[in-house]
């Protein structure tokens, strides 16, 4: 496959923040990796900070910093220890970095004295990062911050919808995470956010492909039948994504709700199985460790345990 075909999963999230978008385009990307395919990452921050490396991990968790110096969002953290492999700048992108180099372009004339507007100038350079994020590889994961129904990522749907209509369904994808509370007084889990989640999405002109349900309890097949037919898509499309003990569970929970499937059906991918059983001893020796050690670090961040989230992972590694 040329660099010119890149095929791109845009993954959105929906109800609220916090699902596990981060998780989920990691797990997906080491399902195909682990597949033989070509996978690149990307995850762009809808927030106007031109970088983390200013906010408060109390704000936003741990500055994750790459090989090549740029401060970036901890999700990269995940992307770097599910795939096993070292990313840089080009991985993550932020509105203010956007509108930083629109704007510097115009001060330099770059635009001929052209009026610049949110469309087509501030789309066409998100649509330009995306791409640069692609090149060399196959398949592009591409996981999108904030929530669907937010201000600042509006331009970042505009361009995932043009991209969209640019290079047509067998080279572009949509992945909606979005939540189904369970109501305990009632014992009931419920559907109508992800509905009215959906809808604001297509009002937009996105319609998902597949939806990944956050979840306490498993969802019984009335409820996945009411998903499908109320969000339009199909019944092998709405994918299951429980609680799990592990993080590092939920590329073979995918596996096993049949993630891959839908996937493959809609890039036209050739048929693929991933060689997931280095995985599968990995996560029994997580779940059920031999032995335990009590190790304790000082540090002032301590009250949102993301701010220190490379370094959990990498005790929970070491053992």
């Amino acid at each position: 496959m040329s660099k010119f075909e890149t095929k791109y999963i845009f993954v959105t999230g929906g109800v609220l923040s916090s699902l596990g978008k981060g998780i989920t385009s990691s797990s997906i990307a080491t399902l195909l990796k682990h597949s033989g395919f070509k996978v690149g990452i990307l995850k762009i921050d809808p927030y106007i900070n031109v970088d983390p490396g200013t906010m408060s991990p109390l704000e936003h968790g741990e500055v994750f910093v790459t090989h090549d110096g740029a401060e970036t969002d901890l999700d990269i953290g995940h992307y770097e220890r599910f795939l096993n492999m070292d990313f840089s700048s080009k991985n993550n992108f932020t509105t203010g970095q956007v509108y930083l180099s629109v704007i510097d372009r115009e001060r330099k004339g770059g635009y001929l004295g052209k009026t610049i507007q949110v469309i087509p100038h501030i789309v066409d350079e998100i649509k330009h990062r995306i791409r640069f994020a692609g090149e060399g590889h196959e398949i592009l994961v591409v996981e999108l911050g904030g929530t669907v129904g937010d201000i600042e990522g509006l331009p970042f749907l505009e361009a995932m919808r043009e991209m969209k209509h640019e290079y047509g369904m067998e080279r572009v994808i949509s992945l909606h995470v979005t939540l189904i509370p369970l109501i305990r007084a009632a014992g009931e889990l419920k559907t109508k956010p992800t509905q009215h989640s959906v809808q604001e999405l297509r009002r937009i002109g996105i319609t998902p492909q597949i939806i990944i349900a956050r979840t306490e309890k498993e969802i019984p097949k009335e409820l996945k039948n009411k998903l499908s037919m109320s969000c339009d898509v199909d019944y092998d499309c709405v994918i299951m994504a429980q609680d799990a003990k592990s993080i590092y569970q939920m590329p073979l929970n995918f596996l096993k709700e049949g993630v891959l499937v839908p996937i493959a059906r809609f890039l036209k991918l050739p048929d693929f199985t991933p060689d997931m059983k280095e995985w599968d001893l990995l996560v029994k020796q997580i779940l059920a460790p031999q032995n335990e050690v009590t190790i304790a670090f000082v540090g002032k961040y301590l009250s949102l345990k993301e701010s220190y989230k490379s370094l959990t992972e990498a005790l929970i590694h070491a053992g």
